[in-house]
C-alpha cells in the first residue's frame, strides 16, 4: 500500500455504516487500518487466565480499508486528498492535494 494513511493522522470515514464519523488511526494492518471508535463490533471471547484476560462479550474497533477513509484537512473542515511533494534535501512530504499545506503527521 502506499504512504497515504499512517499510523496517528486524523481521518474522516467516507464508506460504509460509519459515513460521515472522524476519529485517529490507531494501527495499520496492511491495506487495512483501525480507526478509534469507529467500526466497533462485538466479539465473544474465551477466559485467557495466563494473559488475565476475562471472558464474555467484548467491544472493539475492527479493522476497514484504507479506501474508505480520508484524511481530514481542518482548514477545509473535510476530508481531502493526498499527493506528496519532494524536499530539497530528498525527503518526501505529504501534502493536502487542493491546498498544497503539509499534512500534520
Amino acid at each position: 500500500m502506499s504512504n497515504r494513511i499512517k499510523k496517528g493522522d486524523h481521518v474522516v470515514v467516507i464508506a460504509g455504516k460509519d459515513k460521515g464519523k472522524r476519529g485517529d488511526v490507531v494501527r495499520v494492518i496492511g491495506e487495512k487500518v483501525v480507526v478509534s471508535n469507529i467500526n466497533i463490533v462485538k466479539r465473544h471471547t474465551k477466559p485467557n487466565p495466563q494473559a488475565g484476560q476475562a471472558g464474555g462479550v467484548v467491544e472493539r474497533e475492527a479493522p476497514i480499508h484504507a479506501s474508505n477513509v480520508m484524511p481530514f484537512n481542518p482548514a477545509t473542515g473535510k476530508g481531502e486528498r493526498i499527493g506528496t511533494k519532494k524536499l530539497e534535501d530528498g525527503r518526501t512530504l505529504r501534502v493536502f492535494r487542493s491546498s498544497g499545506e503539509a499534512l500534520d503527521a
